[in-house]
């Protein structure tokens, strides 16, 4: 088992334990075909930046709480405004769902991103200058479901490994500056 996979198992895990113990509502299990089909809706989505084919899988409210971002998306049409500064900062842009796990109202994703930085984007620490160079990272997403869209979505990876791939680095403060 590679380590990548069991990394992806534990977080998996620890994710699934927390979210089972928040209030349960009634749910409504989704098929691993239809989680293929919204997972194959979503990558083609976003390869070929045709954001407007994300009403089909996203609920009009949907709420993305995604750490890269400063602040939880609230709403479609927020999350594709998101969706579209990446694809203005990064070229070459290629996601992969790696590998899809279902649990009732759940659909827990592995993810890829691969692409070249040509324009200056957001981090949660900011806005942050092109570098031309090529980055790859991988992550997991859970979505939730209602009425068979994404009502919700988690969204993790480790932030500092783009940020390091493309040239940033970390600099702790230094001996007088913390007040």
């Amino acid at each position: 088992m590679s380590r990548f996979t069991q990394v992806g198992t534990i977080v998996i895990f620890l994710l699934l334990c927390s979210l089972c113990a928040c209030e349960q509502q009634e749910t409504r299990e989704v098929t691993r075909e239809q989680a293929q089909a919204m997972g194959d809706t979503w990558v083609q989505a976003r390869n070929q930046v045709k954001l407007d084919m994300l009403d089909r899988i996203y609920h009009p409210d949907v709420v993305v709480h995604d750490c890269g971002a400063p602040e939880d998306i609230r709403g479609l049409d927020a999350l594709k405004k998101y969706y579209s500064n990446t694809h203005s900062a990064f070229s070459n842009l290629d996601f992969s769902l790696d590998q899809t796990f279902v649990d009732g109202d759940r659909i827990i994703w592995i993810w890829t991103f691969k692409a070249v930085s040509t324009d200056t984007f957001h981090t949660p620490l900011g806005g942050a200058p092109p570098t031309g160079k090529e980055v790859t990272f991988s992550g997991v997403a859970i979505d939730r479901l209602v009425d068979g869209k994404f009502a919700e979505e988690w969204v993790y990876f480790n932030v500092l490994s783009p940020l390091m791939q493309l040239g940033f680095g970390v600099v702790p403060p230094q001996a007088g500056d913390a007040k």
